[in-house]
């Protein structure tokens, strides 16, 4: 049997072998950490140099490690996101989460609290734990009225975190598996998903008809389903106007000025130009200034997609319209489908998979389905005569008949 013994603040294991008493230094502080150590080396009989001892790694060190690795592994617009949550688990404890836009900073302390949740406050990462991030997600829900879908969102960044940790960040964890696992996930609302009717349509385009730009750009996303980035990384190459009835938009990743963007599944994609969108692709043509872009921000450079969401809103708020790019896409999705074209046609020029469409669109095919309940009747037998023939004597069989053969 193997026991627990402190000096100071350290934890030891002191156990038996061979008939000699050995202490082992067991590298923490923690009373948790030190069972399970304690728990390893006596249910496997471990010896001292085979113990597999769990690191002590301080949390800013792997945070600042791993955000150095997504930074080359995710898209450049991801690695905000994934240090604002990891930033709000953890707090500014390490260089690369530390707030340098003063302006941002100060709107965040200004900006009104809901409660005050406290950060996960650990000193190593070893120390995370199911009910340390248990109980943090639950704060942030109480305190700060965070949804449960954002919960879900710091959930998965912490689990992903110890993944990599484990995996390539040198940790070991007590009991050698990612301590966070099992953390459930809350469970997150059905939300309907909200799209323009004929008429809406027709609405919304009317509206923005003193701006042909914002006009083309509103039809693009309606009528090709197009997301709001891929919109804003179009350039004059990539339509091929002598392509298909009215010509295609290719949606393909880029690089530009040394900046490179992939669509978001990865994949390039073919989205055919329907004839009512080519209308107004042409008029846009006729006005449009050459540039790289083939849609441009008023000094000629790309758009910044919150900027152009912003001018998108004010437009259309003008005229009591409050339809997003999204809502636009969904549109394009949702009209294909009451159409009666397949979900895989669907997903095929959206970029999505068939499964996301099925989630977003399949309810609304019932009448293209009326017709799918029923059964073809010209060869069918009807119920009295499958009856009529299961009643019927089966047919005799032959006699049977000995053949001798004498040879």
């Amino acid at each position: 049997m193997a026991s627990l013994k402190k000096r100071g603040r350290a934890y030891y294991a002191q156990y038996y072998d061979n008939g000699k008493q050995k202490r082992v230094n067991l590298h923490t502080e923690s009373l948790q950490v030190a069972k399970e150590k304690l728990r390893q080396i006596e249910s496997a009989q471990f010896r001292e140099e085979e113990i597999p001892l769990t690191t002590k790694t301080p949390i800013g060190d792997i945070l600042e490690k791993y955000i150095k690795y997504k930074s080359g592994h995710s898209r450049d617009k991801n690695i905000p996101k994934i240090n604002t949550y990891l930033r709000g688990a953890f707090g500014p404890v390490c260089e690369a989460l530390q707030v340098r836009n003063q302006a941002i900073a100060q709107k965040a302390v200004k900006r009104p609290s809901a409660g005050s949740a406290s950060i996960i406050s650990i000193s190593h990462i070893e120390h995370l734990s199911a009910e340390v991030l248990s109980t943090f997600l639950s704060e942030l829900i109480k305190d700060k009225r965070v949804s449960p879908r954002t919960a879900n969102h710091y959930r998965q960044t912490i689990v992903t975190l110890c993944n990599w940790a484990q995996r390539e960040g040198g940790v070991r964890f007590p009991g050698g598996k990612n301590p966070v696992a099992d953390v459930k996930c809350y469970k997150v609302p059905k939300s309907m998903i909200t799209f323009l009717k004929l008429k809406d349509i027709r609405t919304q385009l009317d509206v923005l008809a003193n701006d042909t730009q914002l006009q083309t750009m509103v039809a693009v996303f309606i009528y090709a389903g197009l997301r709001r980035e891929e919109a804003l990384w179009l350039t004059p190459d990539d339509f091929e106007w002598s392509m298909g009835n009215h010509g295609v938009i290719m949606v393909r990743g880029k690089t530009i000025d040394g900046k490179t963007w992939m669509p978001k599944t990865g994949e390039d994609r073919p989205v055919p130009i329907s004839k009512t969108l080519r209308e107004y692709l042409d008029s846009y043509r006729e006005i449009r200034k050459p540039g790289t872009w083939f849609f441009c921000a008023p000094r000629g450079k790309q758009w910044d997609p919150d900027n152009f969401s912003e001018l998108l809103r004010e437009s259309s708020s003008k005229h009591g319209l409050s339809w997003s790019c999204l809502d636009y896409r969904h549109t394009f999705g949702s009209q294909l489908a009451m159409k009666g074209e397949s979900l895989y046609k669907v997903s095929s020029l959206m970029g999505n998979s068939p499964e996301i469409c099925r989630k977003h669109y399949a309810a609304l095919m019932p009448e293209s389905l009326m017709e799918s309940v029923e059964f073809p009747t010209d060869e069918m037998p009807s119920p009295t005569s499958a009856v009529s023939q299961s009643s019927a004597e089966p047919p005799r069989r032959g006699f049977l008949k000995l053949v001798v053969n004498n040879s």
